[in-house]
Order: C-alpha cells, then structure tokens, then sequence
C-alpha cells in the first residue's frame, strides 16, 4: 500500500513538467481518454500509472486546440515510462497525424480506449490487440452526441477485451462481447485511512462549523443539486460541504443556503484532510441516465476513511453496500440519516464492516489481474 501511496504522490506532482520529447519514442501502449491526467485523480490515473510499470506508455487526452498555437501538443513526462500528451489538433480523428511525430513503432502492441469517441482512430493506427475500458455510460451524460453510440458500437467490435468499472455497466456490456470482465473502482486504502490519523485540518474547512456532512468529486449534472438544497434547509444547524470541480453546471446552478459550502477542487493528496473534518460522508446522486449505470469510487475511499456514508439509491450501492451505507430518497429521509448517525453510529462494527469489504480489494490487485487477461489474449 506504501509503494501505491507514493505512485499516486509522485504523478500528481508532475503538474509543471512540460516538454516535447526530442525524438519519437517507442510504446507498449498508446491510452485514450476523455479525462485529463491532471483533473480529479480517479481510475485512469490509478490503473494507467500501475500498467506503465512494466509497459511503456503514452496516455492521449482529448485534444486542447488553440488556432494560434502551431505547435503540435504537448509532453508531460511522468516518468520513463509513462508519457502524457496534450495534442494540439482541431479533432480527434487529427490525433492520428501528430502520432508519428511522438511514437516511433509504426504498430502498437496495445490499444486502450476509455472513450468510444476516439474510435475513429482505429482506422488510422495500427493496434495489435484493443482495449475498452468502460467506466461509466458516457452515451447518457449532459451534451454527448448522438453519435457515441454508433462509436461505441464500432469499439465494442473492434476491442479483444472490455472491461468495466461496475456491475450494472458490466450486464450491460456483456450482451455485447464476449471477453466482458468486471473490475469495479477499488481504493487505495492507506492513502485515505490517514484521515483516521493525526494529519491537519486545511484551514477553509477547519472554520466550518460542526457537524459536517460532506461530499467530494466532480459537481455536475449527476448530483442531486434540489435533495441537497431541501435537506440543508431542513438540518440549519448542520453544515453541508461540496468539493470538487464544476462540470456542465454553473455556478448559478448551485443551491445557495448559509450551511452550505462549496470549497472547489482539492488535490488528491489533499483529500484525506479533508475527509478528517467530515462526520458523515454523503452521495447526495440524482436518479437519472447519467447515474443508471455509475459505481462509485469515492464509496470506498469514504470507508477507508472509517466515514459513515449517505446515498441515494445507486443500484451498485444498494447491491453491494446496502448492509452499512445508509440509503435515502428524499430529503426527509437524509434528514433522518444524519439524525441518526450523529447521535447511535457504532464506529467499531461499523469500521468492521468496512474492513471485510476493503480486504478484497486494491488498484493493485485491479491492475495485475487485468495484466494477467491481457497477457492471456496477447499470446
């Protein structure tokens, strides 16, 4: 868990190192994804940098286009074997063009895909086996074209394996292939548990008054913006906390109440901190089609951090935690929740609890056991 910690510390800091390579570079594997390395660290960051220990690889975010900049992207290097580019192109089907200028094999061993956006590609670029990493029903999500789909269909028949980030994503996927393996997000345990430690509270969340009932991750259309606005009116005495980054909402979007504070985007470095100030953990997540299919993260990190948790009824939270997340509809019955564990939550049988669940699971583990499917195909 220590070499996990200190992979995660080390890729985060690389925030100022930005380079063009001198020449092309050979790679294992070339990683496209929608996500930038640099946003909030979740599982491309926790499965990539794992996978770039023994292949060597370049991690290809969406294009950052600037007409005025003739460049053609660039470099962050993370370390000799993980590379991160930021092309400058107007398109994605463009990236194919700059390939050359950065990658010297002329065919790619492997090809991981989290977005089915960039399926155009595989017309262009030699892969020797592909890989859909799908963690989330991007189809669905505020703003995405109609055309994903016919993209993804393209992916689905194009990719040797798929993986999946939970189960619902996983019956969804197996209809449509058949080496579908599910690998929920897992956690690195050590890195949160420290908020069960003496570390500091970050001073805009230590003037907060208590009880603090507290969220993190990305603020878009996926969370229940009216259930948080209805339970804070109701709970006045108890203060709401939102970290994290905006994404497809405004800030007018937000529901604005005293109790009610939003601290923006934390490192992840940063988050066991401010998990230390939470009392109680929330998933306040709208019913909606950007959520049918989720499996969240932050569940996890939540119990390594020894939290009680509060969520709405996410299927693959009330499949897989229902025995000690406390699942809610409306805001009375979030009212009642945090009543609740403020005043009779057992943190020892709670934190037992915890245990059992967190013991089967770690990115390490994720990684390897993707590793050990990929070596069986690739031979």
């Amino acid at each position: 868990m220590i070499d996990n910690l200190k992979n995660a510390q080390k890729t985060s800091l690389i925030n100022k190192t930005l380079s063009n390579l001198d020449s092309p570079q050979y790679y294992d594997m070339i990683v496209f994804c929608h996500l930038r390395w640099q946003f909030v660290y979740q599982r491309p960051q926790h499965i990539i940098s794992r996978m770039a220990k023994t292949m060597k690889t370049l991690f290809i975010e969406e294009p950052l286009y600037d007409s005025e900049n003739k460049s053609s992207g660039n470099i962050i290097v993370v370390d000799s074997m993980l590379h991160i580019l930021q092309p400058n192109v107007k398109d994605i089907e463009s990236i194919a063009s700059v390939i050359p200028l950065y990658v010297r094999n002329k065919s790619i061993p492997f090809g991981w895909f989290y977005s089915a956006s960039f399926s155009p590609l595989l017309e262009q670029i030699n892969f020797e086996s592909v890989m859909y990493d799908c963690m989330d029903e991007l189809s669905l999500f505020k703003g995405a074209p109609e055309h994903l789909i016919n993209q993804e269909k393209y992916l689905i028949a194009n990719a040797k394996i798929i993986f999946t980030g939970g189960k619902s994503l996983y019956e969804s996927k197996k209809q449509l292939h058949d080496n579908v393996y599910c690998f929920p997000s897992s956690v690195d345990e050590a890195h949160f548990a420290k908020a069960l430690n003496g570390i500091s509270l970050p001073d805009d969340i230590a003037g907060i008054q208590s009880p603090i009932v507290g969220y993190f991750g990305v603020i878009d259309e996926r969370i229940d913006l009216n259930l948080l606005h209805a339970t804070a009116k109701q709970l006045p005495t108890v203060s709401f906390v939102m970290i994290g980054p905006l994404a497809k909402i405004e800030e007018s979007d937000l529901p604005k109440e005293d109790n009610i504070h939003y601290l923006g985007m934390k490192s992840y470095e940063q988050l066991p901190h401010y998990l230390k100030a939470f009392d109680i953990a929330m998933m306040p997540f709208a019913l909606n089609d950007a959520t049918k299919y989720i499996s969240p993260t932050k569940t996890l990190e939540y119990m390594a951090a020894g939290k009680a948790i509060i969520s709405t009824k996410i299927m693959d939270v009330v499949r897989d935690y229902s025995t000690c997340v406390s699942l809610i509809e409306t805001a009375d019955e979030f009212c009642e929740a945090i009543t609740f564990l403020l005043d009779k939550t057992d943190r020892m049988s709670l934190e037992m609890e915890y245990h059992k669940i967190l013991k089967k699971t770690s990115w390490d583990a994720t990684a390897n056991k993707m590793k050990s499917i990929i070596k069986t195909f690739a031979q």
